[in-house]
């Protein structure tokens, strides 16, 4: 079971303040959430997922000092995980597949949003209850279409299109069409 945000947010904070427990915790928790970012991402074999994954973590050990208490922590995590796979790519000279581009470019989205300290919650309140888990399980917490459908007990093609179909509701929110 992955930990939600707040309680990654709560030992991150936790582990700032000297609580070792906490910040262990935080750790286990942030070792699968990776892996899974990066499988996803990443056409290459499993070293080079387990290598990314050490590489964040060490990243995120030593810039700890840099998170904002205020602001979502998945969000300045997985920002530092697609930093690190910036730097994969160039290294290995490697191409990102076109099919992945638009998980990509929504979670970015997503980060820029955080960036300027828009409010999720406010952004998802016009979409169904559905739409709004979906959308979080997805493009916030990092779980893939296949744990988003059985976690909600539905089909891929359903939270694909849940979240297609939300993602362009909010698109037009935004845009000042309702």
């Amino acid at each position: 079971m992955r930990a939600s945000e707040d309680q990654l947010r709560i030992w991150m904070i936790g582990g700032l303040d000297g609580d070792s427990r906490a910040y262990t915790a935080l750790l286990d928790a942030l070792v699968p959430m990776l892996r899974s970012f990066f499988a996803r991402r990443l056409r290459s074999g499993a070293e080079d997922v387990e290598d990314l994954v050490q590489d964040t973590m060490i990243a995120i050990h030593t810039r700890r000092a840099t998170y904002d208490r205020e602001r979502i922590f998945t969000a300045w995590a997985y920002a530092i995980a697609r930093y690190k796979m910036i730097d994969h790519f160039r290294r290995t000279r490697m191409t990102v597949p076109i099919e992945g581009l638009e998980d990509i470019l929504v979670a970015e989205g997503f980060e820029a949003a955080t960036s300027a300290r828009m409010d999720v919650d406010r952004l998802l309140a016009g979409l169904s209850p559905k739409q709004q888990r979906i959308i979080r399980q997805t493009r916030i917490d990092g779980l893939s279409t296949a744990e988003a459908a059985q976690h909600g007990a539905i089909s891929e093609s359903d939270v694909k299109v849940s979240v297609h179909r939300g993602l362009l509701a909010m698109a037009k929110r935004l845009r000042g069409g309702s």
